[in-house]
């Protein structure tokens, strides 16, 4: 394998330190043509280095996760207003399971002014923004710790859970297939989001468009099993229409 040029190895350490990197910045940085980085996109992707997105590239290969701090720098002010907008469709009064995610972190933000909650998550990270929000009762599930993100995972996690049956249920994936397939890189979470899902009388998917463009190893599910998905656009015309046969309602988020 030929090394990679100075260039591409400062492209991929911006990648790391940012999550992702823009065609366009990437030029005027280096002060080069967008087609030479483009090129030098390509190579790194062909070296599962990076995977392409539209006007850019994202660290991050279909067997490996971007890293959760990385992650939360990806389309913060969109997670934020999926965020605010999932959290309106959750009455006061009511119970709900949430999964580990940036963006099920902003649906737990927004919760703050809810009263009557009874929230039940595996997200260490969702109950450090919660635990003061006085109308909300928390329960974490039980199990293994995951370092990388702070998701508690494992068997002990999927039957903790499964005692439960919830008024709602907002998960996060980490892709989602032209084909309605819901995808994620660790087995172990897939295992947690589908006890989940089948543990809820509403499932709410919060998804930014860049889950269309990124690709994950192992199947939660399919979208036909979601009542309500809240993004920030406009669904392909594939996608749209595998929701409509199946009765999912889209919720575009706007600032």
């Amino acid at each position: 394998m030929d090394y990679l040029s100075p260039r591409q190895n400062q492209i991929l350490a911006i990648a790391r330190e940012q999550g992702r990197v823009d065609v366009e910045d990437l030029s005027r940085s280096f002060e080069v043509s967008p087609q030479t980085i483009r090129k030098d996109l390509n190579d790194l992707c062909e070296r599962q280095l990076l995977q392409r997105i539209h006007g850019g590239a994202i660290v991050g290969s279909g067997i490996e996760n971007v890293s959760y701090e990385a992650r939360r720098l990806l389309a913060p002010d969109s997670k934020k207003v999926i965020g605010i907008r999932a959290a309106q469709l959750i009455p006061d009064n009511s119970s709900m399971l949430i999964n580990i995610g940036t963006t099920t972190e902003q649906v737990a933000h927004a919760l703050k002014d809810h009263h009557g909650l009874l929230v039940i998550t595996n997200n260490v990270n969702a109950v450090h923004i919660m635990k003061n929000f006085m109308g909300i009762e928390l329960i974490i599930a039980g199990g293994l710790v995951r370092r990388s993100d702070g998701g508690i995972i494992g068997v002990a996690a999927v039957d903790f859970i499964n005692q439960f049956k919830v008024d709602y249920a907002v998960i996060g994936v980490s892709a989602i297939d032209e084909d309605g397939s819901l995808l994620d890189y660790d087995y172990r979470e897939v295992r947690v989001a589908q006890a989940i899902i089948e543990n809820a009388r509403q499932v709410i998917l919060v998804a930014d468009l860049m889950k269309l463009e990124r690709n994950a190893p192992v199947r939660i599910g399919h979208i036909s099993q979601i009542d309500t998905v809240v993004t920030d656009g406009e669904f392909p015309q594939k996608l749209k229409a595998i929701c409509k046969e199946n009765g999912v309602k889209i919720v575009i988020a706007r600032n």
